[in-house]
């Protein structure tokens, strides 16, 4: 994303499958260019608590994880998707209620050293390292 712009995914009026009279949610996903993520919660009829998790699992937070295809071993010419997950930050659910937002702001990387003197000088915990023939981190 250009600096200053932000990309937002909203789902309005999104009802459970088979439970439409609780009535229907609206929330919506805002991706920053400076890495901040605010997840707002406009309607929520229902404490997310209460659903049943066995008929609509609620997943709310971030997490990092890939895929892999691989054949399927009953039906050879499709694949099946695995999905592996590392570094969950979850919500605490009983939070998310109407008109609530939730905010993540990310931790400095390596990503940001520009020079040699201000990647040596870090207080970060990674092992960042300068390469001065690439003149980037490592």
């Amino acid at each position: 994303l250009p600096p200053g712009t932000v990309f937002v995914v909203q789902w309005d009026k999104v009802y459970l499958q088979g439970k439409e009279d609780m009535g229907s949610f609206t929330f919506q996903a805002a991706l920053h260019s400076t890495g901040r993520i605010v997840f707002g919660y406009k309607e929520i009829p229902v404490p997310v608590l209460q659903i049943s998790a066995s008929q609509h699992p609620v997943k709310a937070g971030l997490s990092d994880a890939f895929m892999i295809l691989n054949p399927s071993p009953d039906v050879p010419e499709s694949r099946r998707r695995t999905i592996y997950e590392y570094h969950r930050v979850e919500l605490d659910t009983s939070k998310i209620t109407n008109m609530s937002a939730v905010e993540f702001t990310p931790l400095p990387t390596c990503l940001q050293h520009r020079s040699c003197e201000v990647c040596v000088s870090s207080e970060l915990t990674f092992n960042c390292s300068w390469c001065h023939v690439l003149q980037r981190y490592l």
